[in-house]
């Protein structure tokens, strides 16, 4: 039987400095003993987006203070943890390099072993915390940096579906945010735009609806966008709420075909998962939405409403678990240590690229740093 648990994580991929307690008991069940996020919004509004300097410097700042704070919240010292596991990658290679250079030097003088956990993975966990979730399961990550449909089988076995041939999501939510002059971050303020607008209004692209493959794309509905812009330019409240509406809309018929054939995919490949009686647990199959672009509430509709029809749980965990934390960085650890997974040594190294699925062909972005989704 796997033990008791208790471990420390630490988070620095992005703009959010986060460290967090979380346990684990025999059974599997969790216990978030603290979270601490800083957001470094106001360092980077500014500058419409995030900006790698500031951010790695904002870490450095702000991160053993946190570290103490989560320590302190938890009532635990480093001699009640078990790891320490820290984020190793895909991400801004200044922040990770500030948050896994601490975690090693915690673990080193503690005595301590130490997990070096891929962000995406911890994403793609988060769901077995909050509802206990049992594999397999469908992911739906939809960030500033990757939108990917996978295939979650296991800790560490994971299938990439289908991935972004060119722009992820929420950089199509930000570039728009900021060619309409909305303020950063874009989604909500997209999202919040949307809400007095006309969806009808103009009828933007839904790319590769219709397609077999799995695959996403938004450059074509970014052009479409500034095109829409230009030629009613210039715009009025109204003209920005109708555009931020459609916009919203293309997105979300896109994501009902991409990830309704995602579903009937999975149907297909795990049948008895998806039979009248269902698993030995009694759960219907699920899908999981994880990242920043999960907190859209029409896209969340979207999902619910396509799981309804398929038979599916739509499980989208609480907001402050979708966004870039500690906890879901604990809980991958955590979910590693209890697989007998052997702790990483200290000579390991950030990776800015680091795909789930490293045996699926690269679409895009692939240099010298890997593939990068």
């Amino acid at each position: 039987m796997v033990p008791f648990l208790r471990i420390l994580g630490i988070e620095t991929s992005c703009d959010e400095t986060a460290a967090a307690v979380v346990e684990r008991d025999a059974e599997g069940h969790s216990n978030v003993l603290s979270d601490v996020v800083l957001s470094q919004l106001d360092e980077h509004s500014a500058y419409g987006g995030v900006v790698p300097e500031i951010a790695a410097r904002a870490h450095v700042e702000a991160l053993d203070e946190l570290i103490e704070e989560a320590l302190k919240r938890a009532n635990v010292s480093l001699n009640d943890v078990d790891a320490i596991a820290a984020t190793s990658g895909p991400g801004l290679i200044g922040g990770l390099l500030v948050g896994l250079m601490t975690g090693k030097a915690i673990a080193r003088a503690a005595g301590k072993p130490l997990y070096a956990i891929n962000h995406l993975e911890g994403h793609a966990l988060t769901a077995r915390l909050t509802d206990g979730l049992s594999f397999p399961y469908l992911m739906l990550l939809v960030s500033g940096g990757h939108t990917q449909l996978i295939l979650v089988r296991g800790v560490g076995q994971y299938e990439r579906w289908g991935t972004t041939i060119d722009d992820a999501l929420g950089e199509a939510f930000d570039k728009t945010a900021k060619l309409l002059g909305l303020p950063y971050p874009g989604g909500p303020a997209v999202e919040r735009m949307a809400r007095d607008g006309n969806p009808d209004r103009f009828d933007f692209p839904r790319p590769l609806v219709g397609e077999a493959r799995l695959d996403f794309s938004f450059s074509g509905l970014k052009t479409a966008v500034r095109q829409a812009a230009q030629d009613i330019a210039p715009l009025s409240n109204q003209d920005v709420a109708d555009i931020c509406a459609s916009f919203q809309k293309a997105v979300s018929r896109t994501l009902k075909d991409r990830i309704g054939r995602g579903l009937q995919r999975f149907k297909t490949e795990f049948p008895a998962t998806c039979s009248a009686t269902g698993p030995a647990t009694g759960e219907k199959p699920a899908l999981v939405v994880a990242g920043g672009v999960a907190a859209n509430l029409e896209l969340r509709g979207t999902l619910q409403a396509l799981c309804d029809k398929n038979g599916f749980r739509f499980i989208a965990p609480p907001l402050h678990l979708c966004t870039d934390n500690a906890v879901m960085i604990a809980w991958a650890g955590l979910e590693r240590m209890a697989t007998g997974a052997a702790p990483d040594t200290l000579d390991v190294q950030p990776r800015s690229r680091w795909p789930l699925d490293s045996n699926a062909e690269t679409l895009i972005g692939f240099g010298k740093r890997g593939a990068k989704a």
